[in-house]
């Protein structure tokens, strides 16, 4: 298992680090679809006119198709996976429709107790509806012309958690797929998504799952900010769920400190148009502020970003810097600083706010060029000091590569190795471990 691992690993990590350049112009970025799209008949990915029920509502179901063979494991998946709209609710509260997939493993679980649930949140997938998990890991790879291509490379940790007999519920988060913007790093409309995939998944008939089924949630990456977010709001949103714990990988804890912190790196602007696609599609106050402030050249890039999957090869590789894109010649973090509206918007985007009711192990390099590790240990700090068992794990390993972001992608393989044993020992009634006292 282990060569396979790596030799996936190695595949994963030449595909993460594609970036280039490009160009497209466009007026405007946050244009929501046009109401045929709605409407369209036979496409699953299009809502019902109205939404059935609360949180975890199941809208529809069907079987799903999964890559045949994953590369480098010398298998297929080892799952049968159900494609599934449900209920959540967006970034207001207000219900949405969103698609997720089941995947009920093959081989038996033979841990402790009863067979877990992980609510699996993603990396980073992009802005286009292409982009959504549950059409990539029926293809393993996407291609966009002329040069936009991605893997699907969450499978690696999908199929070692398949394999050990964990069921896995994996959402595409709001907007991914469905008509509405993805709004990308969002923090309450991710951890909806997480939580109530796993409500979805608990209430599918034929699983092998029931309403008790303990449940551990796990992300890196944008899954990070997922789960962490999940693992936040979970007391008040979802205390039916039975949860035992939280992986936190890679997380990204403060969208306004990613953009500050990766202004000028080619390999992170897309995300930064992403997050600010997303501000303006849930937060329509800020849309006359960003229309003032961007320039043409910003315009355009956010147009462009939008129907993109990561990594994208195109504009916004070519104007890196975002001083490029604002019309007073200013970076993106002295215009949101100026603006009560967007400032008031991304401030809702911080995590550590609240406090999780269960043990978390939080993953992060201390050099990592994509989540940067001083913020991660600010939350991290916060949460012991409201009673948190948290164990951060610092990998200071990995070298700085600046401006690569290899370290946050090398980062992902010892993290998900390590998190194995934690989250089997969340399903006993063993002590969490926490570091609380001596932090790195």
């Amino acid at each position: 298992m282990r060569s396979r691992i790596g030799r996936l690993a190695a595949a994963l990590t030449g595909t993460l680090l594609v970036v280039g350049g490009g160009a497209i112009s466009a007026p405007h970025a946050w244009t929501q679809p046009a109401a045929d799209a709605v409407d369209a008949a036979g496409d699953f990915y299009i809502p019902p006119p109205a939404l059935p029920g609360g949180p975890g509502t199941i809208v529809r179901a069907e079987p799903s198709h999964l890559a045949l063979s994953v590369p480098g494991m010398g298998g297929t998946i080892p799952a049968t996976a159900t494609r599934m709209m449900y209920v959540s609710s967006d970034t207001h509260d207000s219900p949405t429709a969103t698609v997720g997939t089941y995947l009920e493993p093959a081989a038996p679980w033979t841990g402790p107790g009863e067979r877990p649930l992980i609510a699996y949140a993603v990396g980073t997938k992009g802005q286009g509806d292409n982009c959504a998990p549950s059409k990539l890991l029926s293809q393993f790879v996407q291609y966009q012309p002329p040069f936009d291509v991605i893997v699907e490379y969450d499978v690696l940790a999908l199929y070692t958690l398949l394999a050990a007999g964990m069921a896995v519920a994996v959402t595409d988060y709001h907007g991914l797929g469905t008509p509405d913007v993805h709004d990308y790093l969002n923090r309450k409309s991710q951890a909806h998504a997480v939580l109530d995939a796993a409500r979805a998944a608990l209430r599918l008939p034929g699983t092998s799952l029931n309403p008790r089924t303990p449940v551990i949630l796990y992300g890196y990456s944008q899954g990070g900010m997922a789960s962490a977010g999940a693992a936040e709001l979970q007391p008040s949103y979802a205390p039916d769920l039975n949860v035992r714990g939280a992986y936190i990988g890679g997380p990204v804890v403060d969208d306004q400190y990613f953009i500050g912190y990766n202004d000028g790196r080619a390999s992170s602007a897309p995300a930064i148009a992403w997050i600010l696609n997303g501000i303006a599609a849930d937060y329509p106050e800020t849309r006359p502020v960003l229309d003032a402030e961007l320039n043409d050249t910003g315009k355009a890039i956010l147009r462009e970003s939008q129907d993109k999957c990561a990594v994208p090869v195109g504009l916004a590789q070519q104007y890196q810097n975002t001083s490029q894109w604002t019309t007073s010649g200013q970076p993106l973090t002295a215009v949101i600083d100026q603006s009560p509206a967007l400032r008031a918007a991304f401030n809702q985007q911080r995590i550590g706010t609240l406090t999780p009711a269960v043990p978390v192990l939080v993953s992060s390099a201390m050099n990592d060029e994509g989540a940067p590790f001083p913020p991660i240990r600010d939350v991290a700090a916060g949460w012991c000091g409201s009673g948190v068992p948290v164990q951060l794990e610092s990998n200071a390993q990995i070298p700085s590569l600046s401006g690569i972001a290899i370290t946050h992608v090398l980062a992902f393989f010892p993290s998900l190795a390590a998190s194995r044993q934690w989250l089997t020992d969340r399903l006993t009634d063993s002590p969490a471990p926490s570091n609380c006292a001596a932090l790195p």
